[in-house]
């Protein structure tokens, strides 16, 4: 399955070890995650020297070749807010995770479209197994 994670990058990268976890999920599940380099301790560096509008036709194009979509939302993000409200008026199925603790945004919580998650995980065991979960419902 063609995946497209998200996640913060210039909002904060305190969830990058979980970042990197959700990623060697997908990839080792046999996913494609055209997206797996955000996950990565220099992402800032790599798309810094991207031109944001290459950034924007670059992710749209993602998303749109994706069948779903896995975010993790512990840390507030523009981007991703925009890429999850995107892939679900293409219809894509967004699973959004987050520590358990943590506010997350009342645009995400607050939408009832059936085609949203939200998750919470305790764990890193956790997190696999919503995963799985999540997409062995697609």
């Amino acid at each position: 399955m063609n995946i497209y994670f998200g996640c913060s990058i210039t909002g904060g990268r305190r969830e990058e070890e979980t970042y990197q976890q959700i990623v060697r999920i997908l990839l080792d599940d046999g996913h494609q995650v055209p997206t797996a380099h955000l996950s990565l301790p220099d992402v800032l560096d790599l798309e810094q020297v991207e031109d944001p509008v290459d950034v924007y036709h670059r992710d749209i194009q993602w998303i749109m070749e994706c069948q779903v979509m896995v975010t993790e939302v512990s840390t507030p993000s523009h981007g991703v807010g925009y890429e999850i409200g995107y892939a679900l008026s293409l219809g894509k199925p967004v699973l959004c995770l987050h520590q358990s603790g943590i506010k997350v945004s009342k645009m995400i919580t607050g939408n009832q479209d059936p085609l949203l998650q939200i998750s919470k995980y305790h764990s890193d065991e956790d997190i696999h197994a919503i995963i799985r979960e999540f997409l062995k419902g697609i």
